[in-house]
């Protein structure tokens, strides 16, 4: 009997010792994923906003209005990642709850400039050295594909929170491709090289996971499954005459 006692009392404190790591490890991972896209756009677009330097894509195309767009609004989802996390960090679920009806909004805007924003750099040409534009454009089509799959299912699922948080982390990831790819000497590796920096983090939250709980989230297990089978399927499919012919009627 006194066994079970101190079993169901010592229940409550694993769980709040759990709900704190879990506050400490997803504010870790917002703070990583933000030095990682600030690090990668740094050289080719923040600081050439101030330094005066050529105003030009790593692909060659120009700093449109457009692209500018979808600048502010992918670091307006950094600095809310962020934000997010810290609300619950301190405990402030309610304000977290009505920030994610805007967070919902931001990533809806997100998808539709991104899949624009994409579409029109295959319009003009661009792509890095040595790569077809329209096989290209797979690349940026399937990140907004997959981004919008996580919010989504994060957004359906928000009441259940250890569901909710992870889906959102995945949703992140998806992004984290371009930024990986613009670190010194990843791009020439191409996109397994770039991808698997990005997908570091599912990695991290999935060791972080069997760690703290002796088990991975199912969530991890499919969705990471679908963001690192995404990486070899998108590149088979941008190769087809299929996705070409779809390619070329999207830009027209």
């Amino acid at each position: 009997m006194s066994i079970a006692v101190e079993t169901t009392l010592t229940k409550p404190a694993r769980a709040r010792s759990t709900t704190h790591s879990d506050r400490l490890f997803y504010a870790g991972i917002a703070a990583a994923a933000a030095i990682m896209t600030l690090t990668g756009f740094a050289p080719t677009y923040y600081l050439r906003l101030f330094d005066g330097g050529p105003s030009a894509t790593i692909s060659g195309g120009p700093f449109t209005t457009l692209f500018h767009l979808h600048g502010a609004l992918f670091t307006s989802w950094v600095a809310l990642f962020i934000a997010q996390t810290a609300l619950i960090s301190t405990r402030r679920v309610a304000i977290h709850r009505r920030v994610g009806v805007a967070g919902g909004i931001l990533a809806a805007a997100m998808v539709i400039v991104g899949v624009l924003a994409g579409i029109g750099m295959a319009r003009r040409g661009g792509a890095p050295p040595g790569i077809d534009a329209l096989s290209f454009l797979a690349i940026p089509l399937f990140d907004m594909l997959m981004f919008a799959s996580f919010v989504a299912t994060a957004l359906a699922v928000r009441r259940n929170r250890e569901s909710h948080k992870r889906l959102m982390l995945l949703a992140y990831a998806s992004l984290l491709g371009a930024p990986a790819a613009r670190l010194p000497g990843v791009l020439p590796l191409g996109p397994f090289a770039f991808y698997g920096i990005a997908f570091l983090i599912v990695i991290a939250g999935m060791v972080y996971d069997y760690l703290s709980r002796r088990r991975v989230h199912k969530v991890y297990l499919w969705g990471g499954a679908l963001l690192f089978v995404s990486v070899p399927l998108r590149l088979v499919i941008s190769s087809t005459s299929a996705w070409h012919a779809f390619a070329r009627f999207l830009i027209g």
